[in-house]
C-alpha cells in the first residue's frame, strides 16, 4: 500500500478518482517498471490476462481507450465495426498524453483531463481481480471487472 501523499501527481489524480468512485484498491508503487503487460504480471505474480492493459487508439477523430486483457492483442478492424466507429489507429505518444495526461506505459483508465470513449474487454470478466496502471509506469492498483466498467463507463466488447 501507498501513502497517496508519496505518490506523483499523476497517480494522485487516479487514486482521487478511485476514492470518488469508491473503489477500495489503492495505488501500490512497484519498484521496477510495469510498462507491459507481461512486466505488471511478473511484478505483480498474476496472469498477465489479469492485467487491465491501458491501449488508446484514434477513432473518429476521437481517443477511445481500450481497457483489454494484457493476454490479447486488439483486432482493430473487427473492433471497429463492433463498436460502429471509423477505422481504430493507434495513437501517437503525444495524443495519449493529451488525450489522458499520462504517458504511454503508465495510461489509467481513469484520472484523465475529460471522460475519454472506453471499450472494455470482456474477456477481462474471467479474472476475480484486475490490475490496472495507476498513471505511471511504475504504479498499479487492484479493482474487479465490474469495478472497471463502472469506473470507466465503458462498453463491454470482446476485442480480439
Amino acid at each position: 500500500m501507498t501513502d497517496t501523499d508519496a505518490l506523483n501527481e499523476r497517480s494522485r489524480l487516479v487514486a482521487a478518482a478511485l476514492e470518488r468512485a469508491d473503489i477500495p484498491g489503492r495505488i501500490v508503487t512497484l519498484p521496477d517498471s510495469a510498462a507491459t503487460a507481461p512486466l505488471a504480471a511478473a511484478a505483480l505474480g498474476v496472469e498477465v490476462g489479469a492485467i487491465a492493459n491501458s491501449l488508446i487508439f484514434w477513432a473518429d477523430d476521437a481517443p477511445l481507450l481500450v481497457m483489454t486483457s494484457g493476454a490479447h492483442r486488439v483486432d482493430t478492424a473487427a473492433l471497429a465495426e463492433r463498436i460502429g466507429a471509423g477505422k481504430l489507429k493507434r495513437a501517437t505518444p503525444d495524443q495519449v498524453l493529451a488525450a489522458t495526461g499520462q504517458r504511454i506505459g503508465g495510461v489509467a483508465p481513469t484520472g484523465h483531463p475529460a471522460p475519454v470513449r472506453t471499450v472494455v474487454d470482456a474477456a477481462l470478466a474471467e479474472f476475480p481481480e484486475l490490475w490496472a496502471a495507476g498513471g505511471t509506469p511504475h504504479t498499479v492498483f487492484p479493482l474487479t471487472f465490474d469495478e472497471l466498467v463502472r469506473l470507466t463507463g465503458g462498453t463491454v466488447a470482446d476485442v480480439d
